[in-house]
């Protein structure tokens, strides 16, 4: 038996085990790249995702709506402004807006009224800021007068409106359900907020508007014409309601600056209120002197007893909702102690006199 020396041409016979090695290495270099696909794939997603938000907020579904006004005052930040158009639902998303602002610029702000349309584009929105206010708006804020009210309106509107207005507010013809027989006074009698200018707005139904919005807003606090408490007319509580405002000026001491005024009533004693003297001169606000306190004039609450004879100011539901919502307490007294609008409440001129000099060593 003869043994055969290999052929030194002939291809061995290479063992499986030895072919591994090079499989192994081609699966270690295929990682990184699967890797770096998964990655570039999830990015690609998530990319296309923000993409389609961003225009679903920048291009809303369903068209424009129904127009609403908004207020942008002297110092707004643009940030906040958007914040503003947000919660009115004239922009869907603040956040996407800034994106499109910061892409597309941010145009000065100038304060006043923009009128726009619920569900409005990013771009409307920002065409919109650019121009400026849109809409000429009147604001009528609670302790105004109707003189106040008038004044206003003569530096925003034509003089004819404005006069065709005042005049307006002496004839009688608007009356409101709150209003006593014989009156034409509507002083109290209408509702504080914005009512907006439109051109084709009339002095009356500007008015109009007013007295509707103020009966709507008394049912709302709980006062009917019909309403009767402590022995006050619905007109009475008003009136009442009125001098809560000027006096009491922050909310928070409404409900007891009305409980010295019930009191005061019950015992006979008079009122004594800075803010119905100020009020027969005409004037929104400031120190009473001696002199003034001697005016006779039946708003002078020094020399007469009761409540003046028709409000003295635009009120505020909150002052209403004081009014009908009296706290239990003997104060006759208040004065202003701290500048962050503070009131102390007393039962006696002693203690009255201690809070006034309180009040003066704060330089009050």
């Amino acid at each position: 038996m003869s043994t055969r020396e290999p052929d030194e041409e002939s291809t061995p016979v290479v063992p499986t085990t030895a072919m591994t090695p090079e499989p192994r290495q081609r699966q270690v270099r295929r990682g990184p790249s699967r890797l770096l696909a998964g990655v570039l794939i999830a990015g690609a997603i998530i990319l296309v995702g923000i993409v389609g938000w961003y225009e679903l907020q920048s291009h809303p579904f369903g068209g424009p709506g129904k127009p609403v006004t908004v207020e942008i005052v002297r110092g707004q930040s643009y940030q906040g402004a958007s914040s503003i158009f947000a919660k009115a639902g004239v922009i869907s998303d603040d956040t996407a807006y800034g994106f499109y602002s910061m892409l597309h610029g941010r145009p000065t702000l100038l304060p006043g009224f923009y009128s726009a349309p619920k569900n409005s584009t990013f771009g409307y929105l920002h065409h919109l800021l650019t121009l400026g206010p849109n809409t000429t708006a009147l604001k009528v804020p609670p302790g105004f007068t109707l003189q106040e009210v008038a004044g206003r309106l003569n530096d925003w509107s034509n003089l004819k409106f404005a006069s065709s207005f005042a005049a307006l507010l002496r004839a009688g013809t608007v009356r409101s359900p709150y209003e006593p027989a014989g009156s034409t006074s509507l002083e109290g009698l209408v509702a504080p907020g914005v009512y907006l200018l439109t051109p084709t707005l009339t002095p009356e139904q500007l008015l109009r508007q007013m007295v509707d919005r103020f009966s709507a807003m008394a049912r709302s606090a709980g006062l009917t014409p019909s309403t009767t408490f402590r022995g006050q007319s619905a007109y009475q509580l008003i009136t009442l309601s009125s001098v809560v405002e000027k006096e009491g000026y922050y909310v928070k001491n409404m409900p007891q600056v009305a409980t010295v005024i019930y009191n005061r009533l019950a015992k006979g004693t008079p009122l004594q209120m800075d803010a119905t003297v100020l009020y027969s001169l005409g004037q929104d606000g400031g120190k009473v002197t001696a002199a003034t306190l001697k005016i006779n004039t039946p708003y002078n609450t020094y020399l007469h007893g009761g409540l003046p004879p028709t409000p003295i100011c635009v009120v505020s539901k909150d002052a209403l909702t004081a009014t009908l919502n009296p706290p239990a307490g003997s104060w006759l007294f208040f004065t202003l102690v701290s500048k962050d609008g503070t009131m102390a409440f007393s039962d006696t001129f002693e203690q009255q006199l201690a809070n006034e000099r309180l009040a003066a060593s704060r330089g009050l």
